[in-house]
């Protein structure tokens, strides 16, 4: 009898675990309350901390400059603002406990011209009422089924804003907020381990969103999806006429679907390779498919344990840098020091280890998640000997029209081995026309494989 109770205490324990690695649960309302009071309504903390070096959240930066056109993101909010302190490799010791390992590694490679200028720390971070208010209802709606791969019972806000879990953290990165439907301009810089600079990518981007379609909701939207993209490459010319269409959605159980157009076929087809550690063509293949915009796609491959949250020294606020050419922007092995504005967030911190009998180039990773945008300000990764090997660093844009605080595109990606680097989504004043627009809602139709044909033939 005695062993028998043992047995199934030990089933319980065995049953509680595989619960806890398969599914996640919602808060209750009264932790959920926490958004109307201590925490922001996207779940950060509201207040700042205790040296005042961050500054409690005062509802985010909202203010559209006069005379501002849609679309255009070079405008500096922030101007009047000097550095408080600038960190080179002379003091990189003082600080390197707020600095990624990456960021450290940039500094042993380069330590005569790295270096980080550090601003006043502003919280821009904001978005609508109506996405505080899902915000709130997800928090005690939405949860995690199939190994955390498909979310249920979230719509229209941050799906877990009070996240207990390292691949909740992973969908709030994934669900950020953006806007309901974009359109923006932008190039692919690569530069080579020998220093020669390479156009990789010019391109439009069209993609809405239908989990943030304001006129919707979970009981209407059950399932949507998240985002509905399409990339139409112009330059250079020989992938002049390329195109990439993805549907993402909220049960990646089921898998995504991608589709490509390439001109010597002429022909629409669905790509289901081009995913996880698959080289990125539209980066010359320097870095893989799942490291650009801070990650992205199935989470499938990795257990994802989240470590806490600590403060760091990340960039922000990095409407300036769009107000430049890509030629000022680029330095000879990093993104030019005077351009990059860096601050002090509060961020959370969680590992990714390759599962058990799954493959990908990277075993292990390492993601900072900002507290106020979901969005990943940096990460890591490591190679199977355990050596730092590629550092991806995102570079955020205040966009007040939205609102919001854009985490989603613009960034740079350094391979530590080759010392090939790129800058990813360059939307400076080189991208003719608009940089960023919000733009009206269009049918779903448009994002079909009918669709992209007939914008990418020729």
């Amino acid at each position: 009898m005695h062993n028998n109770n043992i047995r199934r205490f030990a089933l319980c324990l065995s049953l509680l675990a595989l619960s806890v690695g398969t599914a996640g649960a919602a808060v209750s309302p009264e932790e959920a309350a926490q958004l109307n009071s201590t925490l922001t309504p996207l779940g950060a903390e509201r207040a700042g901390n205790a040296e005042g070096t961050i500054p409690a959240w005062d509802g985010g930066y909202t203010t559209v400059p006069a005379g501002f056109e849609n679309g255009h993101r070079d405008f500096d909010p922030f101007a009047n603002d000097k550095p408080l302190y600038s960190i080179t490799a002379a003091n990189l010791a003082e600080h390197q406990d707020k600095l990624a390992a990456g960021v450290v590694q940039l500094f042993k490679d380069n330590p005569e011209t790295f270096r980080i200028d550090v601003y006043p720390t502003r919280r821009t971070a904001s978005a609508p009422q109506w996405v505080y208010d899902n915000t709130l209802k997800n928090a005690t709606n939405a949860t995690l089924e199939n190994d955390g791969l498909t979310v249920r019972g979230a719509y229209g806000g941050v799906p877990f804003p009070i996240p207990k879990t390292g691949i909740e953290l992973v969908w709030n990165h994934q669900l950020q907020w953006r806007g309901e439907a974009t359109e923006a301009r932008y190039q692919v810089w690569t530069t080579t381990g020998e220093g020669r600079r390479i156009l990789a990518t010019a391109a439009r981007d069209y993609a809405q969103y239908p989990y943030y379609y304001a006129d919707g909701s979970a009981e209407t939207t059950p399932n949507p999806k998240y985002m509905l993209a399409i990339q139409l490459a112009y330059e250079p010319a020989f992938r002049a006429g390329e195109a990439l269409m993805v549907h993402n959605t909220l049960d990646y159980h089921q898998g995504r679907t991608l589709w490509q157009y390439l001109v010597g076929q002429r022909r629409v087809r669905q790509a289901p390779s081009i995913n996880f550690d698959t080289p990125n063509v539209v980066a010359s293949g320097t870095n893989f498919v799942d490291e650009t915009f801070g990650y992205g796609g199935s989470p499938e491959r990795y257990d994802w344990n989240l470590i806490g949250k600590r403060e760091m020294i990340i960039p922000y606020n990095n409407n300036a840098m769009m107000a430049h050419s890509d030629a000022e922007v680029l330095g000879e092995r990093h993104a030019n020091p005077d351009l990059v504005r860096w601050e002090l967030h509060r961020v959370w911190e969680v590992d990714a280890t390759l599962k058990p009998g799954s493959r990908h180039a990277v075993p292990k990773r390492k993601f900072y998640f900002n507290e106020d945008t979901w969005g990943t300000a940096i990460f890591d990764g490591w190679d199977a000997e355990g050596s730092l090997w590629r550092t991806s660093v995102n570079t955020p844009f205040v966009a007040p029209d939205i609102p919001a605080t854009v985490n989603f595109c613009g960034g740079f990606f350094h391979d530590h081995r080759t010392r090939a680097w790129v800058y990813n989504c360059a939307m400076g004043t080189d991208v003719k026309g608009s940089q960023f627009s919000i733009v009206p809602k269009r049918t779903e139709s448009y994002f079909s494989p009918q669709s992209l044909l007939r914008m990418s033939g020729r």
